[in-house]
């Protein structure tokens, strides 16, 4: 029947894929090892997140005469190590600069008479509660729930060990991201995401096209160089990739949260040009699959688009560093929620730029390695 001619070309297509041995490869192996990825990565906790601890605590002598007793020390002894990378801070507003800075995510100040009054209050000398001053960088939803709970687990731990009720209660200031919710934090690595999917699909579509149809070959008898040849469609690429984030700036769902700080707006200082490094395997490939393959294996170690760094297994977490979406996300995510301007982002910028740089001279030399 005619209707049935279809399986002989469905026939033929599978006799091709059988004689390309990679792209087989590819197809059986990317699933299984995307599952495997990504299930480590979301099985992942929270760990050695920057903690500063401001230990004012003066103590209290129980007996006349008798030692000084600090109950900080048995709470800051107590603290999750794995959870918590803890340092010892100067003062509040040293520790706060540290969160400003980025460089630790949470600080606790113990007041200098924090255990005169624990004491105080379980002896009924006072009524009340002793406050515990906790700033944070709630930013990344994640990480600040991890590190609430570690501190109310060491409070429960310290009352458990001194067989007393610990009167404290613990008030959190937010330095970035008050207020924040999962979606404000999963909205900047969605934006990454889509601008390197796209660009690295569309130029992977429009190279992998040229090379099968004759044209890369004339275009390569020119005197057009190399250079020339990859720089040229990476840049309208990129222009058109960049422009989902330029319109979700637009968009009044995407939320501006910075804490203390107002947002400087993620249109002005976005990281330009995200989406670039992804131009560079497309060229290395003459299939489409197995350069798509390629693009996936890259996002697939990029967990920090939908899952803190910090929460990736120690072992994996280096693969995140060697893809472009991982800073351009960070960039995002400091734009957007803490108000960060390019003063404090051009490190990221300049990985995307370093990278863009990578991938575009592995294409040039692949290019010229052809036309030799």
């Amino acid at each position: 029947m005619k209707r049935l001619r279809f399986l002989k070309v469905t026939r033929r297509v599978f006799l091709d894929l059988r004689n390309d041995k990679r792209s087989l490869a590819m197809i059986s192996i990317a699933p299984i090892f995307a599952m495997f990825v990504f299930g480590l990565a979301f099985s992942g906790q929270v760990k050695n997140v920057g903690f500063v601890v401001v230990n004012q605590d003066a103590g209290t002598q129980v007996i006349p005469g008798g030692p000084t007793v600090k109950l900080s020390d048995k709470v800051v002894a107590n603290l999750d190590k794995k959870t918590l990378d803890v340092r010892e801070g100067s003062s509040a507003s040293a520790a706060e600069a540290q969160i400003k800075d980025g460089k630790a995510y949470a600080s606790v100040i113990f007041p200098p008479d924090f255990t005169a009054r624990v004491l105080a209050e379980n002896q009924g000398a006072s009524n009340g509660t002793v406050e515990l001053q906790v700033m944070m960088d709630q930013s990344n939803i994640n990480v600040a729930n991890a590190i609430t709970r570690a501190i109310n687990d060491v409070l429960l731990k310290t009352m458990d060990q001194a067989g007393k009720k610990l009167p404290v209660t613990v008030s959190v200031d937010a330095v970035y991201g008050k207020n924040a919710k999962f979606m404000d934090f999963f909205v900047p690595g969605i934006m990454a995401f889509v601008v390197y999917l796209i660009t690295t699909l569309l130029t992977l579509i429009t190279f992998v096209g040229e090379r099968t149809s004759g044209t890369l070959d004339r275009m390569l008898s020119t005197p057009l160089s190399e250079t020339d040849i990859v720089t040229s469609p990476c840049i309208q690429r990129n222009w058109h990739g960049t422009g989902a984030p330029a319109a979700s700036d637009r968009h009044p769902g995407v939320p501006y949260l910075s804490g203390r700080q107002r947002s400087t707006g993620f249109h002005r200082d976005r990281p330009a040009g995200c989406g670039l490094p992804g131009y560079g395997h497309p060229s290395l490939e003459h299939r489409q699959e197995r350069g798509a393959g390629y693009s996936g294996a890259s996002l697939r170690n990029t967990a920090g688009i939908f899952w803190p760094v910090e929460a990736i297994p120690s072992w994996l977490r280096p693969f995140s560093y060697i893809v472009p979406p991982t800073y351009a996300v960070d960039a995002s995510r400091s734009v957007m929620l803490k108000g960060w301007g390019l003063s404090k982002i051009w490190i990221d910028i300049v990985a995307l730029l370093a990278l863009a740089v990578f991938f575009l001279t592995m294409a040039t030399l692949s290019l010229r390695r052809r036309k030799d």
